[in-house]
């Protein structure tokens, strides 16, 4: 398959230190496809769009390396969009590369280089982001949202279905479906897990911490033994699979109002 590749070149640089809007990109996006955003180093925001065209604008700022050293690519492939910050190797380290669906196998040693992405994704368009360092929000949003970083938080509200995963951060989930496939997972290891679910929703849930609690607005069938760091069991009908794991934090599961 024909991969198109454009790489946004700036002309006019910022020096190191400075903030500079030096990447956007928008265009119109049809329901089904996916929108994803990649960082290594920088928080994701992203919001709704008041139409069907999708934005994505990247910021970078550093106060030692030079800003014009990270790379901002696009790719599109059959109406699917990824964006990548692509950082600079060195030393015969194999080059970071931007492939749709598949990372941008990031590392930015020795650079300090923090991209912030903005991002709006229309209604009916799957959004995935994944960054190391930052932080991951994304606020009324329409379809599938699946998220991934190492040290942040996650906090995403959408009307569809969620997923997200974190090491060093909590993750906040509101979603306004509970018909996805067959699993959904939320999983960090030091931090809390609040998912709220729509009322009805019927699922298998498992939820596991060492170092907190487990808590429950729903009825639930419990399967095995009772312990205050464990639940399996089901919410109404069951079905399909919802799987809550940390190590230092609690875990709520809430009734969505």
């Amino acid at each position: 398959m024909k991969i198109a590749t454009l790489v946004l070149v700036v002309l006019t640089l910022a020096p190191a230190g400075a903030d500079a809007q030096d990447f956007r990109w928008h265009g119109a996006m049809a329901k089904g496809k996916i929108l994803e955003v990649r960082g290594i180093n920088g928080p994701i925001r992203a919001t709704r769009a008041s139409g069907s065209e999708a934005e994505v604008v990247a910021t970078r700022q550093a106060r030692k390396s030079d800003p014009a050293s990270v790379e901002i690519k696009m790719l599109e492939d059959n109406g699917n969009v990824t964006v990548c910050a692509v950082y600079p190797t060195g030393g015969g380290r194999r080059g970071n590369e931007c492939r749709p669906g598949g990372g941008n196998d990031g590392e930015s040693r020795d650079n300090d280089v923090e991209v912030t992405f903005e991002v709006r994704v229309p209604a009916g368009v799957e959004f995935r982001g994944a960054t190391v360092n930052g932080d991951i929000t994304a606020r009324d949003l329409d379809g599938k949202a699946s998220l991934a970083t190492v040290n942040g938080d996650i906090d995403v509200e959408t009307g569809g279905v969620a997923e997200g995963t974190t090491v060093n951060g909590s993750i906040t989930a509101r979603l306004g479906r509970a018909d996805w496939g067959r699993s959904l997972k939320f999983t960090t290891v030091n931090g809390g897990i609040r998912v709220s679910l729509p009322r009805g929703a019927s699922t298998e849930v498992e939820a596991t911490t060492v170092n907190g609690t487990v808590e429950s607005d729903f009825p639930i069938t419990v399967q095995g033994r009772l312990h205050p760091g464990s639940l399996r069991g089901r919410i109404g009908d069951g079905g399909r699979s919802l799987d809550l794991t940390t190590v230092n934090g609690s875990i709520r599961l809430e009734r969505r109002t």
